[in-house]
C-alpha cells in the first residue's frame, strides 16, 4: 500500500513531501513559514500578492515575495483577474525563483471580489484559463491554482474550472472544500475532493478546509485518494500540527501535544524572527493575533495575553515570555506531560 506520506511531483518539481502551508493573509509571512517549515510543513506559501500591485512597483507588495532564510524552497501565490496584468506580474516573481506559483481562485474577501479575483473567477472557468495560460507563457516555474467547491450551493462548478485549469497547464489543483458563499462558516464538504481527484487523474490534487487534526487529515487522504493536504487556520497558533500529521501518516500513532513551554518557546521563536525580518513596532503589532493564538488553552492564558496586547515592545514582549516561563516550572503539574 502506498504511504500517505510521500513525495510529491508538481510539474518539473519535486517536493520532499505531501503536508503544505496555505497562502494566508496576514499571517504566512516569513517568521510563520520558517516555524512551520521547522515542524514539518513541506512547503510553505507566501500571502496573497497582488499582481496589480507588483506591476506597479508596489515596495510593500515586493516584499511578500522575499524567501525566508530557513526556507530551502518556497511557493508563492497571486491573485488577478486580468491575464495580461497576471503573466506580467509572474516576470517579477520569477526572479525570487519560487518552487511554484500559485493563482488564487478561492479568496471570498468582498474587495478583492470586486477586482474580479479570488473567488469571484469561479463564476468564469474560462477566464482562469485565460490567466493561467498568461502566467504559462511568461514562466518555466510550475503554476497551480487553489479554487473553492463554487460560488455557492446552486453552483457547485469546481471539476469544470479545474479542468479548465488544467487544459491551460495548471500543475496541481489544491480545493477548499466550501463555497464562496459559506466563506469560512459552515463545514467543509471533504466529499468533494474524491470527485476532483478521480476526474484529474493522476494530476496532483490536494486538499483543504478543517483540517484541524491529524486524524482528519488522515482520513480525506484515505476516503478521497488527494495527494495531500494545505493547512490554513489549523496551523495558526499551532505549527506544530505539521509534524503530528507527518508521524501520525507514517507510524499511525499520535504524538503527544506540545507543552505549554514549547508553545511559548515556539512563539518567541517566531516574534524574533518576525523582528529580524521587520521593523520592530509592525513586528511586535503584527503578532499580538499569533500570541493570542498561541497562548488559547493554556495555564494562566488570559492574563498573559492581556500582557501581549498591550505590549509596545520586543523588550516588553520578552519579559512577559521570561516571566510566564517561570510560571510554568513552578507549577507542579504542568511540569511532566
Amino acid at each position: 500500500m502506498k504511504s500517505l506520506y510521500r513525495p510529491l511531483k508538481i510539474g518539473n518539481a519535486v517536493v520532499k513531501g505531501n503536508i503544505f502551508l496555505a497562502p494566508l493573509a496576514g499571517y504566512t509571512d516569513r517568521a510563520f513559514r520558517s516555524v512551520c517549515t521547522l515542524m514539518g510543513a513541506d512547503l510553505a506559501y507566501t500571502e496573497m500578492v497582488s499582481c496589480e500591485a507588483l506591476i506597479r512597483n508596489s515596495e510593500k507588495t515586493e516584499g511578500l515575495l522575499a524567501k525566508a532564510d530557513a526556507e530551502e524552497y518556497y511557493a508563492v501565490q497571486v491573485f488577478s483577474g486580468n491575464a495580461q496584468t497576471a503573466g506580467e506580474a509572474v516576470k517579477k516573481v520569477n526572479k525570487h525563483k519560487p518552487l511554484i506559483i500559485d493563482l488564487n481562485c478561492g479568496c471570498p474577501v468582498p474587495k478583492i471580489i470586486k477586482s474580479g479575483a479570488g473567488s469571484a473567477l469561479m463564476q468564469n472557468p474560462e477566464k482562469v484559463a485565460e490567466i493561467i495560460r498568461a502566467m504559462k507563457d511568461n514562466t518555466d516555474i510550475p503554476v497551480t491554482v487553489k479554487i473553492r467547491t463554487g460560488w455557492d450551493a446552486n453552483s457547485l462548478n469546481y471539476l469544470e474550472v479545474a479542468e479548465k485549469a488544467v487544459e491551460a497547464g495548471a500543475a496541481l489543483v489544491c480545493m477548499h472544500c466550501r463555497t464562496r458563499s459559506q466563506a469560512y462558516g459552515g463545514t467543509a464538504d471533504w466529499s468533494h475532493l474524491k470527485k476532483l481527484k478521480e476526474a484529474l487523474g493522476d494530476l496532483p490534487v490536494l486538499g483543504s478546509g478543517d483540517m484541524f487534526s491529524a486524524k482528519a487529515v488522515k482520513q480525506v487522504m484515505e476516503e478521497s485518494g488527494i495527494d495531500g493536504v494545505m493547512l490554513a487556520r489549523g496551523a495558526i497558533g499551532n505549527p506544530f500540527l505539521f509534524r503530528e500529521i507527518r508521524h501520525y501518516l507514517q507510524t499511525g500513532g499520535l504524538l503527544p501535544p506540545p507543552s505549554p513551554a514549547e508553545k511559548m518557546d515556539i512563539a518567541f521563536q517566531q516574534l524574533k524572527l518576525s523582528v529580524k525580518y521587520k521593523d520592530e513596532k509592525t513586528a511586535v503589532n503584527e503578532m499580538k493575533k499569533q500570541m493570542c493564538a498561541y497562548t488559547k488553552g493554556l495555564p494562566g492564558s488570559s492574563e498573559i495575553r492581556n500582557k501581549m496586547v498591550h505590549s509596545d515592545s520586543f523588550q516588553t514582549y520578552e519579559a512577559i515570555f521570561e516571566e510566564y516561563m517561570k510560571m510554568l516550572q513552578t507549577r507542579r503539574d504542568y511540569i511532566e506531560f
